[in-house]
Parts: structure tokens; sequence; C-alpha cells
């Protein structure tokens, strides 16, 4: 995958760099690591120049980000209020308010998970569908999401630059570290599960 993601960049520059990274945001197995940081080395050999290949790749994160969110805003409360009153969610024992708590507290809390969240591998794409979902407003949801990946953007496609023909080391120090931050949130993800069930099993067994 790496040689053909390569090759796109170097036949389309700019508009190569956008499209992969708004794939890069939809599909987040593609790995952002080695567009970004090829995307840098690429400045020190073709009239492509750092400020450039940023802003490219933020348009395309944006992109990617934009179709997450309409994804999630095709989930209306009336589409997750059937959810929750059927057999789904009866037998996760689920209730509208519930719910409607999770969307407030996204609301409230919305615009710094948005951020934070874009540095965060496989998170970093999916955050913008729980923002549809909570209709989270458009301005600060695209300024949260611009900021962010913006930042994260600049940090690879520097490094890129900086490291030069060495670039695929610099990916690798992203790819170590993306593998890591998966492994954390596996772990989380089964913490929180395993408490879920609990609380669930001690709510049912005290009614």
């Amino acid at each position: 995958m790496n040689d053909l993601l390569v090759e796109i960049l170097n036949t389309y520059g700019y508009l190569g760099i956008a499209f992969l990274i708004m794939i890069e945001n939809v599909f987040p197995p593609i790995p952002s690591e080695v567009i970004l940081t090829f995307s840098g080395f690429m400045t020190t050999f073709t009239q492509m120049n750092l400020p450039g290949v940023v802003a490219s790749a933020t348009v395309g994160s944006l992109a990617g980000a934009i179709l997450l969110y309409e994804l999630g805003s095709i989930l209306s409360m009336e589409k997750i209020k059937s959810l929750v009153n059927g057999p789904v969610g009866k037998a996760l024992h689920l209730n509208i308010s519930d719910i409607e708590k999770s969307i407030n507290w996204f609301d409230s809390k919305g615009n710094y998970t948005v951020f934070l969240c874009r540095f965060i591998p496989i998170v970093r794409s999916l955050i913008s569908i729980p923002a549809g979902i909570a209709q989270m407003n458009l301005g600060p949801f695209f300024l949260m999401t611009t900021l962010g990946s913006l930042i994260w953007n600049f940090i690879l496609i520097f490094l890129g630059a900086a490291a030069g023909s060495s670039w695929q080391k610099a990916a690798q120090y992203f790819r170590n570290y993306s593998q890591a931050a998966k492994l954390v949130l596996i772990l989380f993800s089964i913490t929180g599960l395993l408490l879920f069930l609990g609380h669930q099993l001690k709510k049912k067994t005290s009614t």
C-alpha cells in the first residue's frame, strides 16, 4: 500500500495529498504517517513548499471530517430513540434520558473533545461521527477540526521535511506511536465495557 500512496503523491502533488488525507480520515487504517512524512520530504526535492503541503493536508482532513459528520447527523434523535426503545435498547438496558445526557455532555464539552481527539489515531477520524449525532454547531466543529488537524499535519510534515531521505524513520516513529495508542484504546474500551456490564448486572440484581 505504501508504494501506491507514494506514487499518488508523486503524480498529483497537492491534490494527491488532499485526496489521500480525506480518504485516510474516512478509512483510518490508511497510514497518515506515511502520507504526511513523505509529503514533507517532497518539499525538499520538488517545487512544493511546506505551507502548501500543510494547507492541502488540512483541507483533506476537513473534507473527511465533514463526510463523517454528515454520516453521524443522519442518525437523528428520532432514529436513536427508536433504537433505544427497541430490542437493542432493552438488551443494553438503555433509556432516552441517558442518551440525552450524553449528547448534552458532548454539546458542552464537544469543542475540546473534537480538538484533543485529532491527536489520537483512529479516534481522530471517528470523533466526527458523534459530533454529527449531537448536531454540534458547525462553526466550532470546523474550527476545532481545522486547528487540531493543522497541528497534527504540520508536525508530521515538518518531521518528514527535516528527516529528508530518512523520512521513513519519522514515519516509523509515528507508526509505533499509533500502535501504542491503539493498544491503550483497546484496553480502555475493554475496561469500559467490563465496567458497563458490571454496572448493568448490579442494576439488574438490585431491582
